[in-house]
């Protein structure tokens, strides 16, 4: 398995945004206003994966008073890094899409005002996510010295 690579993590953003830019603008006389904080719960997530990293990355540099991780355990981590990351980038590109029809239009239009407030909690509260998702990914890549060196000819 590899490391996720952030230009697969732009690529897929641009690609949503631009998407949801199009769908936007064909219909966003019919779409519900959007709740200013529609985002939050990525920032939770965001924030729930920060500490997670720490604590994983003590735990796998050995630090003193922490217990070992378990090699399933640390797998299970880097699924959630990844999948994390991959709705990271998803959902900013989907704000920013949203962001990129709203922002023109906030003075001609009441609800492109408060839709912008919206779409900037959730770019903001995306992008936190993928940088906390890559962050836990990185907490779980053993440390020089690991498993590596383990093996019989020196490589992998």
């Amino acid at each position: 398995m590899r490391f996720t690579r952030v230009r697969d993590l732009v690529g897929v953003a641009l690609v949503a945004g631009m998407v949801v830019h199009l769908l936007v603008r064909q219909s966003y006389g019919s779409l519900p206003a959007l709740p200013a904080l529609a985002g939050f719960t990525l920032l939770v997530l965001a924030v729930v994966e920060t500490v997670l990293g720490f604590a994983l990355r003590a735990r796998i540099h050995r630090k003193p008073g922490t217990r070992p991780v378990q090699p399933l355990t640390a797998a299970r981590a880097v699924a959630l890094a990844k999948a994390s990351s991959l709705l990271g980038a998803i959902m900013t590109g989907v704000w920013v899409g949203v962001l990129g029809y709203v922002l023109p239009q906030r003075d001609e239009l009441a609800a492109a005002a408060s839709d912008t407030t919206a779409a900037i909690i959730g770019g903001v509260s995306a992008l936190l996510l993928v940088g906390a998702a890559l962050w836990l990914e990185y907490c779980c890549r053993t440390p020089d010295g690991g498993a590596e060196s383990e093996s019989p000819n020196g490589r992998d």
